[in-house]
């Protein structure tokens, strides 16, 4: 049973430290990432895809100088509203727990990436895209999906992103024109590549915030964030190398916390900051809108200040 083999290791380690919680912290820590290959493995038995771990990958992809990046924009948010509500007003700001845990369900391509050029967007694959994004009317009250750009003009983009794009500019939001797809690269994709190792990690997860299990929390959090981290840098792990994966991902979690920027918006808070995957600074009952809690469907307050002046 995969949970167990989370509580094992906890166990073990905490017997080999004799009991000492940080000693056992500090060590599960540092095997997170062939645990995490290890689970990995364990939930994809049985799975109807293999998992194609090391496949060609464009020069996109490639990092142009040894500690530079690679060509691909993940859309990271960075906003902060320019001008504020007359008055003054109590801002709440808002934690997003476990959002790379949660980003893991996201539509991955499953094999090689395969070039193509055309403005069409296939629903059953998944890549990179070069796009030209349309203009962004809103943001007076929402940060751009596309993130914190200077220049104008064509870039290469992420799956979750260009769904992100398209969703907006659909008649049920209408808030954009879509983005114009000048060439792909892709693969057939399934958003359940990993939905079984998310489920073990966010329930190994939910276990130990119910026990106040805080060397599990710690372990469990440390598998996910170095998996994604390291899928994209073959020296830190040998056995994935899939930027794309990792790109995937992360602009999987902007996505998921530019949707809670406009719920909140959409809800009538008044949207102050978005940063990163899980930061959200709002004006209102947020209460009424997201609910408390350590778990990945809850938000928690990591600070209230004040801002403008009666």
């Amino acid at each position: 049973n995969t949970p167990d083999a989370i509580s094992r290791a906890v166990q073990d380690a905490l017997a080999a430290h004799e009991g000492d919680l940080e000693a056992a912290t500090a060590a599960l820590v540092k095997r997170a990432i062939p645990d995490a290959m290890a689970l990995l493995d364990e939930t994809r038995k049985g799975g109807r895809y293999d998992i194609v771990a090391h496949p060609w990958i464009p020069d996109i992809l490639r990092k142009q100088t040894s500690r530079g990046p690679d060509q691909i924009w993940e859309a990271r948010p960075k906003w902060t509203r320019a001008e504020l509500p007359p008055g003054a007003h109590e801002v709440t700001a808002l934690d997003i727990n476990g959002a790379y845990l949660s980003a893991l369900k996201t539509h991955l391509p499953i094999g090689q990436l395969e070039h193509s050029t055309g403005f069409g967007h296939d629903r059953r694959r998944a890549g990179v895209h070069l796009v030209t994004p349309s203009a962004w009317e809103h943001e007076g009250v929402l940060p751009n999906p596309i993130g914190n750009r200077d220049e104008p003009g064509p870039l290469w983009i992420t799956e979750p992103t260009l769904r992100l794009l398209l969703r907006l500019s659909s008649p049920k939001y209408g808030l954009c024109d879509p983005p114009t797809i000048h060439e792909s690269y892709t693969s057939g994709a399934t958003e359940g590549l990993l939905e079984k190792f998310r489920i073990a990690l966010k329930d190994a997860r939910d276990r130990a915030i119910g026990e106040d299990d805080e060397v599990t929390l710690e372990y469990v959090k440390a598998m996910y964030s170095k998996f994604v981290a390291t899928m994209g840098e073959s020296n830190y792990n040998r056995e994935l190398y899939r930027p794309d994966w990792m790109h995937l991902i992360r602009s999987q979690a902007f996505s998921n916390l530019w949707m809670k920027a406009y719920k909140a918006y959409d809800e009538g808070l008044t949207v102050v900051r978005a940063m990163g995957t899980d930061e959200l600074h709002v004006i209102g009952d947020w209460q009424s809108v997201f609910p408390e809690g350590r778990s990945v469907a809850e938000v928690k307050v990591k600070d209230r200040y004040t801002v403008g002046r009666d």
